[in-house]
């Protein structure tokens, strides 16, 4: 019965999500998150005993993968003994409650250790020689908020503004995120409403160690602003208009049109965490009300895509 039994587990498929958790286990440096968070967790010296602190932040970290609200968190503990595992929840204990998950990240929000939760992982990959600090590329993406008024307040969100992208118009707020130009990882994040310029948070998203920066056409004039940087080299897109009417057959325009191909293979690097966070981790509006909410998850979402984009060197280094 027992050689039966092995059999039969050893032809159990491993699914994508098993998969994914499996490697985030390893990544993810929980023991240095759990010290950062410690002094800001309820010791639970009356009343019911909390979760442990480990297991609330394995909950976190699933809502920001698998896109779930504190409900849906609550619900899928039910359907889904993987979550339970991951969390390191007793098979047949008590399981956190939405209000529960709530307070938790309530708490993160107040101490503001979304921010903390980004530096920390950053400082791995440096460790690692993952994440260099000689160039900046950055960019900003619209997240799309509600703009129905059938909510309880008879309005749309006040800190979200509409904003036009080619002949569409979008109401949300933007993500605003400056990358190392070299591996893509994300260093800085800033959000605003959507109608905020991309150029105007330009100079804030560099790390202030960088000599060079890049970015798209939105961006030029950026080196003339108040809150420039006079070390810093901005290298930006040309108008697409102006680059269309290069002369390919002319030696100046074709050197031209060739850094422009160039900048534009550095300045790619900047959609990886945008695409990770849209379409690995399903990130596609804004889930909260007020900015500094959704800013806070934001944060986390971009130190878990880092994670994410380097898992297999990390893991190639017994991360």
């Amino acid at each position: 019965m027992k050689q039966a039994s092995l059999a039969l587990n050893l032809s159990v498929k491993k699914t994508r999500k098993r998969e994914f958790l499996d490697q985030m286990e390893h990544v993810v440096p929980w023991a240095a998150l759990v010290e950062l968070i410690a002094p800001f967790y309820p010791e639970g010296r009356t009343g019911r005993p909390p979760f442990s602190l480990v297991t609330m932040l394995r909950i976190h970290f699933m809502q920001q993968w698998f896109s779930l609200s504190d409900p849906a968190m609550e619900e899928a503990f039910f359907d889904t003994p993987l979550y339970r595992e991951f969390a390191k929840l007793e098979e047949f204990g008590r399981l956190p409650d939405e209000s529960t998950i709530l307070r938790f990240r309530h708490r993160l929000e107040k101490h503001k250790l979304a921010e903390q939760i980004l530096l920390t992982v950053n400082e791995l990959l440096t460790q690692r020689g993952l994440l260099l600090k000689v160039g900046t590329a950055v960019d900003a993406t619209l997240i799309p908020a509600p703009c129905s008024t059938k909510n309880k307040d008879k309005a749309r969100d006040p800190e979200m503004h509409s904003s036009k992208k080619g002949n569409q118009w979008y109401f949300g707020m933007k993500a605003h995120i400056g990358v190392d130009a070299d591996s893509g990882l994300v260093h800085t994040v800033r959000g605003t409403s959507g109608h905020v310029s991309d150029i105007s948070e330009g100079n804030t998203l560099l790390h202030g160690q960088e000599s060079i920066a890049f970015g798209d056409a939105g961006y030029q004039g950026i080196e003339k602003r108040p809150d420039a940087k006079n070390d810093v080299n901005w290298q930006i897109a040309m108008g697409p208009g102006k680059r269309k009417a290069l002369n390919k057959e002319n030696a100046a325009d074709a050197l031209i049109d060739q850094a422009e191909k160039i900048k534009a293979g550095i300045r790619a690097k900047v959609e990886h965490p945008f695409r990770v966070i849209k379409r690995q981790f399903g990130f596609i509006k804004v889930r909260y009300k007020g900015l500094k909410k959704n800013t806070a998850q934001l944060i986390t979402l971009f130190a878990l895509s880092n994670l994410w984009m380097v898992r297999t060197k990390l893991m190639g280094v017994g991360a």
